[in-house]
Parts: C-alpha cells; structure tokens; sequence
C-alpha cells in the first residue's frame, strides 16, 4: 500500500460553493478527509468526486473537538488542516511539499500567513494580517484544543513559519459577516467563561475601544481604505458583544459551565 505522507482535513457544513476549489489547491496531498455535519446541499457529494473520504458526524461538538475527529481519522505522517474557505496559494503549496519531502528541519508544525478577504477586498493590514495559524503539523505530534470556536493546534515539539499565503475566502457580505460575528462570539463567551473569566458591560466597552485601536491604528488598518475602518469597528463590535456576553453567561448560568 503507497505510504501516505500528506493529510488535509477539513470539516464542513453546507460548503458546497467553497469545498471544491479549497480541495483543488490541495490536489498535491495524499488523502484527503472530510468530517461532515449533516450538510444539506452537495458537500459531500463534491467532496467525494474530488476523491475525499468523507464521514458524517452527528451533532455539533465545536470546532475543536470536530477537528479532534478528523484528525483521528487521517493517516498521514503530516497533517494539513484547512477550512473549507481556504485556499493554499501555489507559492504554499510548493513550500508544504518541500517540507512533507523532509526538507522542513527539525520544526514538527509550521504556521500560515493567512490573507483574508472581507467583503470583496484582500486585507492586508489590521488585525487580520499577518494572521498566522499552525496548520500543518506531525499527526503523532499535534492536536487541536477543545474550544469551541477559535481553536488552535498544540505542537509537542518545535514549530516554524511557512512562506506563502494561506488564501481565506471569508465573509463576502456584510450580512454573512454580522451572522458570523453572533454565532462566533456566543461560542468565544463560553469558552472563556469555561475558563474562569468574566465579562460585563465595562469589560465590553473597555476592550471593544482597545480592539478598534489597536486594528485601526497601532496594526494600521487605515491603509485598506474605507473596508480597513469598517473592518476595524466589526473587531470592535465582535469584542464587545463577547464580552457582554460573558457577563451574561456568568450571570444566568453560574456553575452550569464548568471549566473542560
């Protein structure tokens, strides 16, 4: 049996518009896994045709714990774990093979430069770039934390950086990004309410200010025009609503979350 040296996983729901190409820029891999929670559309089906392993997933554990599974799942020595609206540049994709062919030294998982698009236009400056993610990985060496949304790898090892963008095609209108800003920052609020902390309305209106600055200004958002300010109060809104919401959390629930 040919030994598989590269992974992508992915999960999805209702990504029919997105899995195709995000699977063509990673044509080069070995494998290909997709743990699906209960799509609608034609996901699967695409998936399928484009040679992925697809399995369903019943209920919705969280972003971590569902990559938890596809990463279980995969077989490779290196693991590359993609959204479904991402796509590896060419420039990337040639770096990752250099690394899946042993040329990657002793780093056992390497971050991404990830370039987004917000409503129509490349952000390149802001909070959102240089965003840098751990996504390509040993299998035996990393694995996902539990959070529910804004998870993230943890290496046993040492880590390095890969050239090339990591292309995000996220949030084409205002609309999908103000849906997404809800059900992100629900999910944030429990995980760091699991965490121990709490909110209220001062944490909220003190860090959402801090967060339009420090995008706006300090990280200069403001050179991506009209977008980089809308951009910037999005952050700020997303960061107050988090907040706020973790007061509310703390208030209503008390012990009923309990720290993971």
């Amino acid at each position: 049996m040919p030994r598989i040296s590269l992974s992508v996983t992915l999960i999805t729901h209702n990504e029919g518009a997105n899995i195709v190409d995000c699977l063509k820029s990673v044509a080069f891999a070995d494998e290909w896994v997709v743990v699906d929670s209960g799509s609608t559309d034609n996901t699967r089906e695409l998936a399928e045709s484009l040679g992925a392993r697809v399995v369903r997933s019943d209920g919705w554990p969280g972003f971590g714990p569902q990559k938890n599974k596809a990463l279980a799942l995969a077989t490779g020595d290196w693991v590359l774990s993609l959204d479904a609206d991402e796509r590896v540049s060419p420039e990337l994709a040639a770096r990752i093979q250099a690394v899946v062919a042993g040329q990657g030294g002793a780093a056992l998982g390497f971050e991404l430069s990830r370039l987004s698009r917000f409503c129509g236009q490349w952000m390149h400056h802001g909070d959102w770039y240089p965003d840098r993610v751990l996504r390509l990985f040993r299998r035996d060496s990393g694995r996902f934390t539990d959070d529910q949304v804004h998870e993230r790898v943890v290496v046993d090892g040492p880590t390095a950086r890969l050239q090339g963008h990591l292309l995000h095609e996220t949030m084409p209108s205002l609309d999908d990004a103000i849906d997404k800003m809800n059900r992100y920052s629900r999910g944030r609020a429990i995980d760091k309410v699991r965490g121990g902390k709490r909110g209220g309305l001062g944490a909220a209106l003190s860090h959402g200010v801090w967060a339009f600055l420090r995008s706006y200004v300090m990280r200069r958002g403001f050179l991506d025009g009209k977008l980089g300010f809308v951009l910037a109060m999005y952050i700020a809104e997303g960061t107050y609503y988090r907040y706020l919401k973790m007061g509310i959390l703390s208030g209503q629930l008390g012990h009923s979350i309990e720290p993971s």
